[in-house]
Formats: structure tokens, sequence, C-alpha cells
């Protein structure tokens, strides 16, 4: 027994040894910071916020094109930054499409070089009328005060449509004429998955357009939403989850409700939908979660240090957790959302079939056969028909490189902007216009430059109440937006990531 304990204890101590040598010999992922440009000098910060409060105002809600939209305050905006953008609506060559879409190219001074793509979506989504009593601003003001622009798009994502615009109009206003060519797109109908992302990457394809880097709105700067970190974390999306809808159709004989079955049509299908949210798709450490833990763990202090370093050993600890939350629970599966039901015509009459509409967002490490499978295992034994809906931009997530030149410089421009923040990969669980480039490149990624403070609760306010966005980060918005292009259409390689 003294052998067996002393054999225990070696065990232990060597396990100790390990874990403790793992997390002291953790090396930093950190892009180094660049020389901020000075390409467009001292900025404007009231005249900055002034403009955007202007673009609030256009209240640019899409619709479906079945449903339809007005296009009125769409053609308003346009014209809008044709006054306010001079100098980028004559330099840069300017094409509709879709409808309400933008496509601007800035040619580049070398052609061989691949170009860059900046992506941004010009819609919002709409304001209840039964909330605007409840924002301290109206939603459509675009008021500047004490210190914030208060209105619908100033954090999704006029503020990224009209910083990229700022950004540009002030580098040409400096003579800088990028190597390689820059493309602006901004689509007209994200918020409702619509056709203008379809049709402006359609076009850059047909066109041949192979894109070094493709950036996209997505995550951001956040402070003290990453637990266990101290510094904010700028966490650039590497991918965005896939998408599938699946109809469950269950369908039984009908009558008289005086003499039911064990089990209406109603009744089975609500025992399915009810047998998979208690069984959930399995949990996934790999992909760009695992990217964010390896580039998150060593700037964090010891104990969290230990952990992330050795998920090997304390991975269903850290799975446990993050399965505790919602938002985080999202980001290490597949999810699943039983969203619609219908079933019956009348109390007192058997159903004859019923059906549910369930959404799943797919994790990268999900297929849709996987998922499909998944629901069979269901509904096979309760004979219930499973029915794929069709949808753009569904499907499959993909994963975007971390060893790409178009990565060094993203993440070397974001540190650079942001040289408070701790920079990392990460995974949008929301859907974004960056989909639809995915077949042009293998580095579409997903950032906006927006600050998101956990104690003021700003993630809420994103398609909430009280939307807004400080000036001070709406200036650092368009510098951002600034370095990226003078970094990126240089056509000089980036600082390489340290080891």
């Amino acid at each position: 027994m003294k052998k067996l304990l002393l054999g225990l204890l070696g065990a232990f101590l060597l396990l100790v040894v390990v874990l403790v040598l793992r997390t002291v010999t953790a090396s930093s992922l950190q892009p180094s910071a660049g020389t901020p440009t000075d390409r467009v000098g001292a900025l404007d910060a009231n005249a900055l916020a002034a403009r955007l409060g202007e673009a609030v105002r256009f209240q640019t809600v899409a619709g479906t094109p079945e449903e339809g939209y007005d296009a009125e305050p769409f053609e308003g905006f346009h014209a809008w930054m044709q006054d306010r953008f001079p100098a980028t609506h004559t330099g840069l060559k300017r094409e509709v499409v879709a409808g309400h879409s933008l496509l601007y190219t800035w040619k580049g001074l070398d052609p061989t070089l691949p170009p860059i793509v900046l992506v941004a979506h010009q819609d919002v989504v709409p304001v209840g009328d039964d909330t605007l009593g409840d924002w301290t601003h109206s939603p459509w003001s675009g008021e500047v005060q004490d210190g914030w622009i208060w209105g619908r798009g100033t954090l999704d994502d006029k503020v990224a449509v009209v910083g990229i615009l700022e950004a540009v109009e002030a580098l040409w206003a400096s003579g800088f004429q990028p190597a390689r060519t820059v493309y602006l797109a901004f689509g007209h109908d994200e918020e409702v998955s619509g056709t203008g992302a379809l049709a402006l990457s359609g076009l850059l394809r047909e066109r041949g357009v192979s894109p070094l880097f493709v950036l996209d709105e997505g995550l951001a700067v956040t402070h003290g939403i990453v637990p266990g970190l101290d510094a904010p974390a700028a966490l650039v999306g590497l991918a965005e989850k896939g998408y599938l809808t699946v109809e469950l159709t269950a369908t039984g004989e009908g009558g008289h409700s005086s003499m039911p079955p064990a089990h209406t049509a109603v009744g089975v299908l609500a025992d399915a939908v009810t047998a998979l949210e208690a069984d959930p798709m399995p949990i996934h450490m790999d992909g760009p979660l695992a990217h964010m833990f390896s580039w998150l763990g060593p700037e964090m202090g010891f104990g969290n240090k230990l952990v992330f370093r050795n998920l090997w050993l304390l991975g269903p600890v850290v799975k446990s957790k993050l399965a505790s939350g919602l938002s985080t629970n999202a980001s290490i599966r597949t999810t699943t959302a039983v969203t619609m039901f219908d079933g019956g015509v009348k109390e007192n009459v058997l159903p004859q079939s019923a059906t549910a509409v369930v959404n799943f967002r797919l994790h990268p490490s999900d297929s849709r056969e996987d998922v499909l499978k998944h629901v069979a295992q269901v509904a096979d034994p309760r004979g219930i028909t499973v029915k794929p809906r069709a949808g753009l931009g569904g499907g499959e997530a993909r994963v975007s490189s971390v060893e790409s030149e178009g990565w060094r410089l993203v993440s070397s421009a974001v540190k650079t902007a942001f040289p408070d923040a701790h920079v990392a990969p990460g995974m949008s669980v929301g859907a974004t216009d960056a989909r639809f480039y995915a077949s042009l490149s293998d580095s579409v990624y997903r950032f906006s430059p927006i600050r998101l403070h956990k104690d003021t609760h700003d993630t809420g306010r994103i398609h909430g109440t009280d939307e807004r966005v400080s000036v001070e980060n709406y200036v650092e918005v368009v510098r951002f937006y600034a370095q990226l292009i003078v970094d990126a259409a240089s056509g000089e390689a980036p600082a390489p990531v340290p080891d």
C-alpha cells in the first residue's frame, strides 16, 4: 500500500510539473503593432460624428424581394454619400447592383497584386413603435450628445459604411494611391438575408476577382466580456456558423376529439421536438475556438493560463462552463432552435398533420449531413418526415486561415489601431454578408472596429434600444479602416506574427 501511495504521489507531482511547465512556457501569439499611418492627419471628431448622425436619419430598412421595401431612403442615402464624399465619387468607379447595393472600385497601380474587399451593409433593422419611448434619443435622429452618436445603425452597420468612406475620402485627399485594387462592397439587404451581397460577390466572381482578403462586420473589441482577461479582446471572426432550417411534419388520421388516439399528430411532433431539445449536437473544442484559446490564453493570469494551456486534461471542466451560458454554448456546438409550430384547425377536431420548423446554426465541425442524421434519429422512429428548407448562403461554415498574408495584415492593423487590446481569432454566431464571399478567398474575416463594454450592456444595443457609438470610438473606426487600407494596399507584406 505504501508503494502504491508513493507511486500515486509521484504521478501527481509529475502531472503538476507538466501542467506548470506547459503554462510558464506559453508564448504570446500577439501580432506586432505597426506604425500608425499619418496619411489621414488630424481628424475632426465633431465633423465625423455629425456626418454619421446624418447617415442615421435615412431609414434604410430593407425587406425581402417578396415583401418589398421603401426605396426612397436608400436613394436619399446614396445621394447623401455623393454629396458628402465627393473625392471618393470622383476617383473611384461606382456601380449600383441588385437595385440598391453599391460596388466601388479604387483601381490599384499594380494589377498583378490581388485586391482587397471591404464589405459593409447599408440597411438596418426596424424599430418597433412600442419601443420608441424607451430610447434616450430618437432612433432616427442621429443625435450627437454627451460624447455619443445615437441611433439605429451606429453599431450595425452604417458605422462601417460611413467609416470606410471617411477613410477613403481622407486617403484620397492625402494623395495616397493604392498599389493593389481596393473594392468597397455595400449590400442593401443583409438584415433580411437578401440578394444584394449575393449579387455583389457574384459580380466579382464573374470578373475573376480573387481577393487577398475580405473583411466584413462581425466580432468587435470587447471589454470585460472574455472571462479571465483584464485587457480588452479584439476578436476577429474566422468563420460564422452555417445555417440549416428543417421542417418536421407528423400526420394522423383525424376525427372527432371525443375519441382520440394515445398521441395526436401534434402530440407526436411535440414529443419529437422535445427530444431534439433534450439531445443537442455534440460539443466541439476545435476550430476557431481553439485558435482563440491559443491566442488569449498566454495573455491571462496564471490560473486561467494554466487551464487554457492544458485543455487536454481540463477540457471537460471548460466544456461544462461554456455549455452553461447561451452565448458561449453557441460557440461550441451546433445549436437547435424550434422556432415555429403549426397544427390543427379546430379545438374538437383531431389534427391530420402538424408541422414544426427547427433552425440549426452549424458549428464548423458539423456538416449538413451530420445535422440531418441527428434529426432522423428522432424523426424516423416516430414516422415524422424531414424536409430541409432552401435558403440563401446557408449550409456549412468555412473557416478562414490564420496563416495567410491576409490574416497577418488584418490582425496587425487591428493591433495598431487598438494597441490596448489583445487580438485573437474567433467565430461569429450570427450570419453576415461575408458568407457570400467565402468562395472568393480563403481569408474572409469578420471584425467591427467598435468597442463593446459588458458593464454598459453594449451587445444588447445591437438590434436593440439605445444603439450608440462613442465619438471617440468612431474616430478609431475611421483610423482603423485607413490603417488597413494603407497597410494592405501598399503592396508590402506585413511583419510576421511572432512565434
